[in-house]
């Protein structure tokens, strides 16, 4: 049982800052660093280091030997990604004080999937495989199309929210997966406000596990049958937040790709997700399953709910 990931692949610029810039303000950043990320690569990666037996699929620029060698060193395979003639995606992000960040987004090669190309990748898959799809690349809507049609498992990171996205059959996704702000965005609501998007969402997709993350409030998962809310660990410190909610999708897929209980997933979600934001940076701050094992025994709180 595979996971293809059809995502993006983006070489991230991270400038740590003492807080966001404004509107018409220069500010010095303390440090620059390029690491690899996207939330298609982080997420690839997150699965690869959970166990899952993670495919990268999709569309890669001129630029991205570091990219693609991220993905070799996780365990992911790339036969599936095609080059293109144009540069990879990248984003600019701010990181603060507090370890929150803001990111300015480029798609680049993101963009120039074809249907062709899904449709090759799709043919190898089998009944019992999930495929994977963020908002970062071209052609979500007929992906979710083509590959529910087939019967095959969809999740989506619903990110970024754009009109595209609120237009896309996301009623015929198993999981939806979404922050607070990112469900507020789909519900329509004009600020966050978790009870009222969980209605919204679970309403207008009554056949779609929705996956919210609320940071320090936890998470909260409701499907068809089944409704479950689960506390936040604890952590000594937030160093970074970047590749949060990545490491808990790829977390979360694969329990689910193992026949995990919900809890179980969103448990073993949680807790790699606590150790990823006290750690600088995106792909390189995703646990390995070892940890996330170890970790949870220092979270009564969250293992005892098993």
């Amino acid at each position: 049982m595979k996971i293809l990931n059809i995502g993006s692949l983006n070489l991230d610029y991270v400038y740590q800052v003492d807080r966001f810039v404004q509107p018409g303000e220069t500010r010095h950043a303390r440090t620059r660093t390029v690491q690899p990320g996207g939330k298609g690569l982080n997420q690839s990666v997150a699965l690869a280091r959970s166990g899952a037996d993670t495919w990268h699929g999709g569309t890669c620029g001129q630029d991205s030997a570091l990219l693609l060698d991220t993905l070799y060193a996780a365990g992911v395979h790339t036969d599936w990604l095609t080059p293109v003639d144009a540069p990879s995606g990248h984003a600019i992000i701010q990181v603060d004080g507090a370890g929150q960040n803001c990111i300015l987004l480029y798609g680049g090669a993101n963009q120039c999937l074809t249907m062709g190309q899904v449709q090759a990748m799709l043919d190898r898959c089998g009944q019992d495989d999930i495929v994977l799809l963020q908002n970062e690349t071209n052609l979500v809507a007929e992906i979710i199309y083509a590959a529910a049609d087939r019967g095959l498992r969809v999740a989506c990171n619903a990110a970024p929210v754009t009109d595209a996205l609120q237009a896309a059959p996301l009623g015929k996704l198993t999981w939806l997966l979404v922050n607070e702000v990112e469900a507020a965005q789909l519900a329509g609501l004009s600020e966050a406000a978790p009870a009222a998007a969980m209605d919204v969402l679970h309403m207008r997709y009554p056949q779609t596990a929705i996956v919210m993350t609320l940071g320090e409030a936890g998470v909260w998962y409701r499907d068809a049958q089944l409704e479950l809310r689960l506390p936040a660990c604890k952590v000594r410190e937030i160093v970074d937040t970047t590749a949060a909610g990545d490491t808990f999708c790829g977390y979360f897929l694969q329990g689910a790709a193992q026949g995990l209980s919900v809890c179980d997933c969103l448990m073993r979600a949680q807790a790699a997700s606590a150790i990823a934001i006290g750690r600088i940076g995106a792909a390189g701050s995703i646990p390995a399953a070892q940890e996330v094992e170890a970790f949870l025994k220092t979270q009564p709180e969250i293992s005892d709910l098993t």
